[in-house]
Formats: structure tokens, C-alpha cells, sequence
């Protein structure tokens, strides 16, 4: 918990600026702030801000307001990101926050990879905040405008066959099969996918569950299922995020925001999630692993305190991200790969 008031000082700094710069480049501030201050870095927090403002644009105009009868006429639309962002700013000042997010979260969950998955990671950091601490304006905005740019950006996957099942998540991230033409942008890589594998198995109490019930036991199977997810993308980094260092960390990163809103949702909602968040992750997979595996690292030995101050200090937003991630895992490969990050992504300060 933030108790120096530098996040909610941050994201009103923020909040002055839309969440994309030349018209598809997102806005990493709110999400990098929110780390730092985590993990108590927030005295370097409002210096960060200040090296990034360079990258920040203004919140562009609105054209007109989003109408709860026909808000699908508008989603995936991003000229209408300030609309979106605006009908969201009325939806948490006149209900829960918790209300607003359940109604919304399997609307938007089809289109997760949208907007190279930043919407979604940033509504993950957004409800951490949220569940974490008190409800001010700044941290409610903050979801507002994370739920609004998801909103703009929705974008669902084409139609995907699907594979052999695999044994595990590790495994399964393994055998995604590369996009074969890797040129252009992750929007052109991505309407080139056609199959995924079959994880988590049929068998699987996530995977069997139907009805307008699920199960406890389907609920914390995805629960499970997306913890053991989050592990393995992030150690994968350690050996493959040479591919493309920092679009690989999405496939860590996306599959960690939906883990963090759990707590804030439906248990009926967590098994799609997990559905939502492998497609997210593989999908990254997919469009930049690199076609050899680099050798394992080194285990670090330095603490995560440490391992933190050392991405704070480098700068990188996406840095900054996966470390967070990676200590949400917590393990020495876990760390490794975080090191990793550091290593192969330009320091920004």
C-alpha cells in the first residue's frame, strides 16, 4: 500500500495524457508508476514521470458519448478511445468499481490481445491498486481509463485450430508454433495464427466445467492453471526473450494481470480467464519466439529487493513490468529472467 500519496500524485500527472502516442504506441506511465511504488521505489517515481512525459500525448478529443444500448457499435474502435474512457469515468463514479468491472471483464475478454495486450495489463495493475488500498479518485480513474483503452482496442484473435494437448504450460508454450512470416507489426503477426495446443488438457476440472454453474474445484483449477502459466512464461524469458526482448515480456506480463483481477471477480469468471490469458500468451509466443534457444543464464543470487532497485534504476517500463512479475513468482529462475530483461533491454535513465 501506497501511504506517501506519490502513486495517486502520479496518475492525476498521468491522467492529463491519452493512453497512446502516435496513434498505437501505448502509454506505459500508469502501469511502470504503480510498480515502482510496489516495490518502494516511489521516490524515483516522480523523476521517472518526468523523463517520460517526452513519450506522452494528450487524451484526444471526444466524438460522442457512448450509449449503454449500443456500446457494441463502438467497441474495438480506437478513434473512440476518449469516449470510451469518458463512459468509464461515469460507470465507476456511479457504481462499484468491483460491479462495473464484473459486467465488463467477459466483454472484453475476446478481444485481450488487443492493443499487444497493454489494456488488459494495465487494468491488472489498475485493480491491484484498488484491492490493495483505498478507493481514491486518482486509482479509480486509473481503472476508468484502463477499462476504456481495452475498450478501443478490443481485438479478437482469428479462428485457431488446435493442437495435441500438452502436459503442462511449460510444455504447451513450447510447442506454440511460430508465425511463420515474422515481418510487421504484432497486429499483422497475429491475424497469421492458426493453431494453438490443447492446454490445459480435457481432462483438466477447468477444461470440464459447463453449465451456468462452475465448480469450486473448475475455479481454483484456473486459479492453479494460470499461476503455473505465469511461472512458465516468465522462466521461458530466460532462454527466449533474446527473440524480441520486449515483446516477450507480454507473454508474462498479460497472463499475470488477469491473475491479479481474480481476486476482484466472479468465481464463475475465473476459468474463461485462464481460457482469455493462455490465448494472450501463446499468441505473443507465436509472433516473436526466436527460432534457437539461447542457454540458461546463471541463477542469480541477488535478492528481489535488489533485483527490483537494479530494473528501477535501468528505467525501462517493460523492464520495470516484467521484474514486477517476476517477483510475484519468486523463484531464483523466476529472478534469473528477470536479470535477463535488464540485460537485453535499452536502460531509458
Amino acid at each position: 500500500m501506497d501511504t506517501t500519496g506519490t502513486l495517486d500524485e502520479a496518475l492525476d500527472r498521468i491522467h492529463l495524457s491519452g493512453p497512446e502516442r502516435h496513434g498505437w504506441l501505448s502509454n506505459h506511465a500508469p502501469m511502470a508508476v504503480e510498480a515502482l511504488v510496489r516495490h518502494g521505489q516511489a521516490r524515483s517515481v516522480h523523476r521517472w514521470v518526468d523523463h517520460y512525459r517526452d513519450k506522452l500525448e494528450e487524451m484526444p478529443p471526444p466524438t460522442a458519448p457512448i450509449a449503454a444500448a449500443d456500446w457494441q457499435s463502438a467497441l474495438g474502435d480506437p478513434r473512440r478511445i476518449a469516449d470510451w474512457a469518458l463512459y468509464f469515468e461515469r460507470e465507476v463514479i456511479e457504481r462499484p468499481w468491483r460491479e462495473v468491472l464484473a459486467e465488463w471483464w467477459p466483454r472484453l475478454l475476446p478481444g485481450i490481445a488487443g492493443g499487444a495486450t497493454h489494456p488488459v495489463i494495465r487494468v491488472g495493475h489498475a485493480v491491484r491498486t484498488l484491492l490493495s488500498g483505498p478507493r481514491t479518485d486518482p486509482r479509480t480513474v486509473e481503472l476508468a481509463h484502463a477499462l476504456g483503452y481495452w475498450a478501443a482496442r478490443h481485438a479478437p484473435l482469428p479462428p485457431l485450430g488446435r493442437l495435441g494437448p500438452a502436459s503442462s504450460a511449460a510444455v504447451a508454450l513450447d510447442l506454440v508454433p511460430a508465425v511463420p512470416d515474422q515481418s510487421g507489426g504484432i497486429e499483422a503477426r497475429l491475424e497469421r495464427l492458426t493453431a494453438f495446443p490443447q492446454w490445459p488438457a480435457p481432462d483438466d476440472p477447468v477444461d470440464s466445467a459447463s453449465g451456468p454453474v462452475v465448480p469450486v474445484s473448475a475455479a481454483e483449477a484456473g486459479r492453479t492453471r494460470l499461476i503455473e502459466l505465469v511461472a512458465a512464461a516468465t522462466h521461458r524469458y530466460a532462454t527466449h526473450g533474446h527473440g524480441e526482448p520486449v515483446m516477450l515480456v507480454h507473454a508474462a506480463t498479460a497472463p499475470n494481470a488477469v491473475l491479479r483481477t481474480l481476486p476482484a471477480l466472479p468465481r464463475g469468471l475465473w476459468a474463461p480467464s485462464l481460457s482469455a490469458a493462455w490465448a494472450a500468451s501463446a499468441a505473443v509466443t507465436a509472433a516473436y519466439t526466436p527460432a534457437t534457444r539461447a542457454a540458461l543464464p546463471a541463477m542469480t543470487n541477488t535478492s528481489p529487493e535488489e533485483v527490483f532497485e537494479r530494473a528501477a534504476a535501468h528505467g525501462d517500463d517493460h523492464t520495470i513490468k516484467f521484474t514486477d512479475t517476476a517477483l510475484d513468482v519468486g523463484d531464483g529462475l523466476a529472478l534469473t529472467a528477470a536479470v535477463r530483461s535488464i540485460e537485453l533491454n535499452v536502460p531509458f535513465l
